[in-house]
């Protein structure tokens, strides 16, 4: 083996070992993000029912805009094998990975008012928006 062939053999062996190597999740955002009051309501909700649940959520096709957000709490033992676990601020949610296209980056608020209350989706990827907020258009 001559010199330029060993190097080129370095030069892909460091490659494969750097493809190969997990990267850091360090300081990275979370998928999903929650503000304090979504994180508390959901707590509190989480609380009431006495058991060791996570938030599923997702999108489904549907409403004014094209999809809707869905969400529920469910058993941890339920989350599938391809589900992307989130962990934000010790609060447990799950989201199947069609899902996560749409919702990555998005941050959850909740709010107590009379008027325009309950949670509010901030969703980066949504390209329109329906009044009530529930729904929304996405391309991809």
């Amino acid at each position: 083996m001559n010199f330029l062939s060993f190097m080129r053999l370095t030069v892909l062996m460091l490659r494969c070992f750097y493809v190969s190597a997990a990267p850091k999740t360090e300081g990275l955002a979370p998928a999903i993000s929650l503000t304090d009051n979504a994180l508390k309501h959901f707590n509190k909700m989480r609380s009431e029912r006495g058991e060791d649940l996570c938030l599923r959520i997702g999108v489904k096709q549907g409403g004014c805009s094209g999809m809707s957000y869905t969400m529920d709490f469910e058993s941890r033992a339920n989350a599938r094998p391809d589900d992307s676990v989130i962990e934000y601020n010790g609060f447990v949610m799950v989201c199947d990975p069609k899902s996560l296209l749409f919702l990555y980056g998005m941050q959850l608020d909740y709010s107590d008012a009379l008027i325009g209350g309950g949670f509010s989706f901030k969703n980066p990827n949504a390209t329109q928006t329906c009044g009530c907020g529930k729904s929304f258009a996405a391309e991809m």
